[in-house]
């Protein structure tokens, strides 16, 4: 019987692929094609995934985070929603990321390095003119840019949709065509981990339980790009009773959850009802 593949640009099934126990060759192959740096050794963090954790956008559950090598914090994320000010948002996860290994009396030549790696299912605005489709950022001198202040924080941007157009043959174009189109990947000519790779997403692609979470993901996802299509992060006056009211019309009219209509708009769920 034939299955559909689970779709890797599916954040819970992406962490489910990359960032538990048991696939941890899969993921050093993965960040072996994207850094420079060599990855022999890496430990997942693998927090449960809960249902509620699904809805939830602000706490990066469903991030992967893993140790690298022992002394390198890395953070992998999935973003299929094209959000306002994504690379602020992906500073701040970071800084959060870099900030959280010092603790009272730590020498600050001992924190760890931190990288952040950032897929997504949309281009940037502000990389539209780089003509590849994965950028590696540092901070660098303004009119000396080969001078890097310090490596302690990387950040890599991968803008999947780019991918086609600036192909090189190269094993994270393998992988980038393997997320965005499992079943169409040659896996005759794949490696052993994407092969693996594989194995695992057909195998939680039968499982029902797996298919139910990564379904109630995506209908966030969904809602999310719902909300984007009304206009609320790009018009929406806090506090201005008449655009909360305008944007919850809108919302409701795509038959959104009262529930999802009422935390974004803030409007009360009896207001919603009476529109």
């Amino acid at each position: 019987m034939h299955i559909e593949l689970l779709s890797l640009k599916n954040d819970y099934t992406f962490k489910r692929i990359f960032g538990y126990h048991g696939n941890e060759a899969i993921t050093i192959d993965l960040l072996n094609s994207i850094l420079k740096d060599k990855v022999s050794k890496i430990n997942l963090n693998c927090e449960k995934i809960l249902e509620k954790d699904l809805y939830d956008d602000k706490i990066g559950i469903l991030d992967i985070r893993a140790t690298i090598n022992d002394n390198i914090d890395c953070d992998i994320e999935m973003q299929v929603v094209d959000k306002d000010n994504i690379e602020k948002r992906l500073l701040f996860y970071l800084s959060k990321m870099y900030t959280g290994n010092l603790t009272q009396g730590t020498d600050y030549s001992k924190l760890k390095k931190c990288i952040a790696i950032l897929f997504t299912d949309f281009n940037l605005t502000n990389l539209s003119h780089i003509p590849k489709y994965l950028t590696k950022w540092n901070f660098r001198e303004e009119d000396y840019s080969k001078i890097i202040l310090t490596d302690a924080i990387e950040i890599y941007i991968i803008e999947m949709p780019k991918v086609e157009q600036y192909s090189k043959n190269s094993e994270l174009d393998t992988w980038v065509k393997f997320i965005t189109k499992s079943g169409d990947i040659d896996m005759e000519n794949s490696n052993d981990a994407i092969k693996k790779a594989k194995e695992v997403l057909e195998e939680i692609s039968q499982d029902e339980h797996e298919r139910y979470l990564a379904h109630l993901r995506q209908k966030h996802i969904l809602d999310q790009n719902a909300i984007e299509k009304a206009g609320f992060n790009k018009g929406l006056e806090k506090g201005a009773k008449d655009s909360q009211i305008k944007i919850a019309k809108k919302l409701k009219a795509e038959n959104l959850d009262i529930g999802l209509i009422s935390r974004t708009t803030g409007l009360t769920k009896e207001e919603i009802n009476n529109l």
